[in-house]
Formats: C-alpha cells, structure tokens, sequence
C-alpha cells in the first residue's frame, strides 16, 4: 500500500505516521538566508537549512534517523543500541545520546579511519561526549567492514542476554532514511506556506542515508528539486551508485516508484586527502561561513559540503538569478579535535 497521500490542487503528503517513531528532534529547522556570504560570492542567493539545530546532543541530521531507527527499537522491546562510526562521529553522539533519552544502553565501535591525529583526537570532541552520554565503546583499526564487525557485537551482545537494536553506520538503511523523506517533506511545505522556492538543495554526502532520503522524498512529493551531494569520502561513482541504491530501498518504503541513477547528483571534487581530513577548501569554509555569518561548520561532512556549494559558485555553475538552499548537518562539536590544524589556518 503506498504511503503517499494526494490531496488537493496537488499537495502530496507522505503518511508517516504508518511507521514507528519516537520524538527526539526539534522540528521544522529553520531555514534563514545567508546574505553576507551570498554578497561576498556574487553568485546566487544562498540559503541554509539549520540541521545543526534539531536539538538532541548539540543537535545534528543523525537525530532525524534516529527517530525512526530508535522507534522501531523501541516496538522491538530492545534494551541496548549498538552502532558504529569514525572515531569523532557524529553519529555516535547523537545514537548515545538517544539511547539515554529512551533509558536504553549504547555500545560503540569506532573505527580509527583518520591517520595522523595524536591521542587527544580520542577524547576530545564527540569522544567526550560520547563518554558523558554513558556509551561504552571498542575501537577497530580502518579499512573493515565496520558495519559486519557491529552486527557481529550486536549478536555477542544478544547471547549474553541483551536485546541489542542494530543502527548501521550514519543509521543509513531506509528506516534512517526515513528521516529525510521527513525533511524534504518539511521543505516543500515550507516553499508552499512561505512561497519561498529552491533551485538547488547542496549537502555533503558519506554514508548516504541524507541525500536518499531527500532525493526519496522529493521524488514521492513529485517535487522537482535536484539534491547535489558533495561526497566527503567516496569517488563519484561509487557514491552514485551507494546513494542510488539505498534510494530504491527507501521509495519502496514509502510505496513509491523507483528513480533511474542519473537523479542522483554527486561532485566528487573537494574530498582532498580523504575522509575527516579537511582540505585548504575545507578549512576556507569553516572560516567563510564563521566569520561571515557567524555559523559553525563542521571539518568532516558540513565544510566540505560548503566547500563544493562556493567552489561551483565560482565557477559558474549556479545562475546568479537562482536561489540554493545548503543543508547544515551538524557537528560543531568536532572542531575541537582539529585544533591545531584550524588555528594554523587563521595565521
């Protein structure tokens, strides 16, 4: 049965009160205009949606999944979440923090994925917080399959007793990506009750679960707005094809028609070095939007993200008559593990 809802001169819904649920986020996040910036680019106009606001544990885009993911750990009667991430994931945080919430415990696996941090790096910033949201953590070296690795824990955990709830890494499944068909509704409602429309969505894109979720939503809204991921990790194509797929799981979720892979919209071109590693584009974002609009970027996901909406501002390819909106998905809480490395950019 689908779950999309046609009413009057148009107005799809999605239903999503069909599916289990628990109330963590701070909803709808705002979206305000940042005109210093869109002065200093003399491009487009430029918007930012304010995920870095959904309130739970300093907020951040994992709580949107989480309400769905925890929800449904909730209907299962689990007593424990398991989950894994980088070791500064923001993820993690917000999963520790949920778990508390909801009186549930939380084990964590984080991977050592960034090379050449020093011993602070694990536990300073989302470590810290990690830590004081009670979550009890293993580290794993990089380059495993981290989400097998937590599936095996998961099942460890459920034989001495426990009733473990698996979220995968960014709770990137369609049950997370709920989350964001959630967001892209709250976006169309926003543009019909304000008559405030976009012409891009820009966001940077990891574990996939944002962008599909967007993309998912939109499409079963019948809302043309393309979603431009800027891949924090990955090259183009496997991005695409990470993102794509996860996308046809979340539309047959929601009972809705697949999407063909050339709707998917990635730019692989400001990872740099690689994941959690800030390129010279990254740490110009961080400042830009800091001392320009006195917003906070993180040095993983949001700055890169950032990094590719000003570098194709640049270099031409939005219309300067257009109006982009940029998702803000949180993680501040980071900055503090890349201290050096920022305070050297200032000088």
């Amino acid at each position: 049965m689908s779950n999309i809802e046609t009413l009057p001169r148009g107005a799809a819904r999605i239903d999503f009160d069909r599916f289990p649920r628990t109330a963590l986020c701070h909803r709808p996040t705002p979206i305000e205009p940042l005109p210093r910036l869109s002065a200093l680019l003399g491009g487009p106009s430029i918007f930012i949606k304010r995920d870095d606001c959904t309130g739970l544990a300093m907020g951040g885009n994992k709580t949107r999944k989480l309400e769905f993911l925890v929800g449904e750990a909730m209907q299962q009667k689990a007593d424990m979440l398991v989950t894994q991430g980088a070791v500064q994931s923001n993820h993690v945080r917000q999963t520790a923090a949920a778990a508390c919430k909801v009186g549930m415990k939380c084990h964590v696996l984080l991977e050592r994925r960034v090379p050449g941090r020093d011993a602070s790096y694990e536990e300073t910033g989302n470590v810290l917080l990690d830590n004081l949201f009670g979550a009890t953590h293993e580290f794993r070296p990089a380059g495993l399959d981290m989400n097998s690795e937590a599936e095996s824990v998961t099942a460890k955990l459920r034989e001495q007793g426990h009733r473990p709830y698996f979220i995968p890494g960014g709770g990137s499944n369609p049950t997370g990506a709920l989350g964001y068909a959630n967001c892209a509704q709250e976006i169309v409602d926003h543009t019909r009750e304000t008559g405030q429309a976009f012409d891009w969505l820009v966001m940077g894109t990891g574990s996939t679960g944002t962008q599909a979720g967007l993309v998912a939503g939109f499409h079963a809204l019948d809302h043309a707005l393309p979603v431009m991921g800027v891949s924090v990790r990955q090259p183009r194509e496997r991005q695409m094809n990470a993102v794509h797929a996860l996308t046809q799981k979340t539309l047959e979720k929601l009972g809705a028609e697949g999407i063909p892979l050339s709707k998917i919209l990635v730019d692989d071109g400001y990872v740099g070095e690689g994941y959690g590693i800030p390129a010279e584009s990254t740490l110009e974002a961080i400042r830009l939007l800091a001392r320009q609009e006195g917003i906070l970027l993180d040095p993983v996901y949001s700055a890169k993200g950032m990094a590719g909406l000003i570098g194709m501002v640049r270099q031409g390819f939005f219309k300067p008559t257009e109006r982009v909106l940029f998702l803000h998905t949180g993680g501040s809480t980071a900055l503090f593990a890349y201290q050096d490395q920022l305070l050297a950019s200032l000088n």
